[in-house]
């Protein structure tokens, strides 16, 4: 078995790798680097319709020609998503065609993905299929059919899965991105049962999400999370002021919270922004949107002038979730901020970040920034009413515990991420370079 790790070894996110058995190879995920998007976008002052060439000319995408280069992409089989979010998927609008194989997922990620090509007015010829939560498929290949479980896990967004590709020569479980929530707002918890299952027939390696590797914790469930907001939101005594809140797009339960202590303070929601759109959208579509008679979902430029114009008369009657957790350039929140949209904050109206800043130098700068111009018209931050969605030290031991896997090759970060994951490998009887491999990108590992 050869293992190439693509992208997502030197940094969080642009997460692809591939896996060679016999004579197919298999995909896991294609994600973009967010942050060089972000700092493009701030260079041009507007979203475009980027090309691959310009992307792949400013590291947004993996880069997937180390599979021209050892004559693998006509081998590849399948491309499997983890997730619906864009360091996962978020690449396969551009990189796609280049193969001639099938892109899975789960109903929520494959609708995402639909939703992104849509907005972009893209299109890709390959068939996308739907794989229920904790369902199997059969993958034919030149060197026999592969099964490939869709497990259910936890975190922050929608129908996440571990996936198991089964191969003659043992198991690959692609675990990148996820957490031990057993109480979660929405959606099914974790599938320990099949996890176990799989461990009984044999793991060969284990692709895992180091993120948080050097954090020693368990990470908190999502219900933490609604607590925190609950306590915010309930207890905000400005009556008269602006309420607007803020968070990851793709975070469904997170928007559930929101809403559901929303409505407790009989005020109307509005969801503001395009990326909130999409995923809200796309929840619907698969009926998995139980807050979506509650709100207004406002994206276009009209409708979002015309209700910030109401708003700044009614200020008492309405709470606004929109786009900018980060500071992203032209989000709902930044244009805010500058003084750009028909609605101007005054002293004590209230902005909520239900997130924490992603710890790229580009979001950081960008944050701060913002909060620095809200802070200047007395607005009210509330920050990091958050959890994260990445597992901790002590859940990725619990996990290794209970599969048992041959071999270890930690995933989603830099070396400073990484490297805790291999010492906690060492911790537990793995050794580096044998069973336990600090991989970088466009590496190949043979097992």
């Amino acid at each position: 078995m050869e293992i190439y790790t693509i992208g997502g070894f030197d940094e969080v996110g642009k997460n692809m790798t591939a896996v060679k058995t016999g004579d197919d190879v298999f995909i896991f995920d294609a994600g973009v680097y967010l942050p060089a998007i972000v700092e493009l976008q701030e260079e041009e002052t507007q979203e475009g319709n980027y090309s691959e060439k310009r992307l792949r000319s400013i590291g947004a995408l993996p880069d997937d020609l180390i599979l021209d280069k050892f004559g693998l992409r006509n081998k590849v089989r399948a491309i499997f998503l983890g997730h619906a979010h864009l360091d996962h998927i978020g690449a396969i609008p551009y990189m796609a065609y280049r193969y001639n194989a099938p892109v899975l997922g789960t109903p929520f990620t494959t609708q995402v993905l639909k939703k992104i090509m849509e907005d972009e007015n893209m299109s890709i010829p390959n068939p996308i299929k739907t794989i229920n939560p904790n369902s199997s498929c059969s993958i034919k290949g030149k060197s026999g059919n592969y099964t490939v479980d869709f497990i259910n896990i936890t975190h922050s967004t929608l129908q996440t899965s571990m996936i198991a590709l089964h191969t003659p020569e043992g198991i690959v479980l692609y675990a990148n991105d996820f957490k031990m929530d057993n109480t979660p707002i929405l959606g099914l918890p974790p599938n320990y049962d099949l996890l176990k299952k799989i461990s009984k027939e044999g793991v060969k390696v284990l692709i895992v999400d180091s993120l948080y590797s050097g954090i020693e914790r368990k990470t908190p469930s999502e219900k933490i999370a609604r607590a925190l907001l609950e306590e915010v939101l309930l207890t905000i005594k400005n009556e008269e002021s602006a309420i607007f809140v803020t968070t990851f797009s793709s975070h469904i339960a997170r928007l559930k919270s929101i809403v559901d202590f929303s409505k407790k303070l009989d005020r109307k929601i509005y969801f503001m922004g395009r990326s909130l759109k999409k995923y809200v959208s796309a929840s619907i579509d698969i009926g998995m949107c139980p807050f979506k008679k509650d709100i207004e979902l406002v994206s276009y430029k009209k409708q979002v002038d015309s209700v910030l114009k109401k708003i700044q008369k009614e200020r008492e009657n309405s709470l606004i979730v929109c786009t900018g957790h980060q500071g992203e350039p032209g989000s709902i929140m930044d244009r805010l901020s500058r003084n750009k949209l028909p609605f101007e904050f005054r002293s004590g109206d209230n902005v909520v970040f239900s997130s924490r800043t992603i710890p790229a130098a580009v979001n950081v700068a960008n944050k701060e920034q913002m909060d620095k111009r809200l802070k200047k018209y007395g607005v009210r931050i509330f920050d990091n009413i958050h959890v994260s969605g990445h597992a901790g030290r002590e859940d990725l031991r619990d996990l290794i515990t209970m599969i048992h896997p041959e071999n270890i090759i930690p995933a989603h970060g830099s070396i400073m991420h990484l490297t805790p994951m291999m010492e906690l490998g060492k911790e537990m009887g793995y050794k580096a370079g044998k069973n336990c491999h600090l991989m970088q990108n466009g590496q190949k590992l043979k097992l």
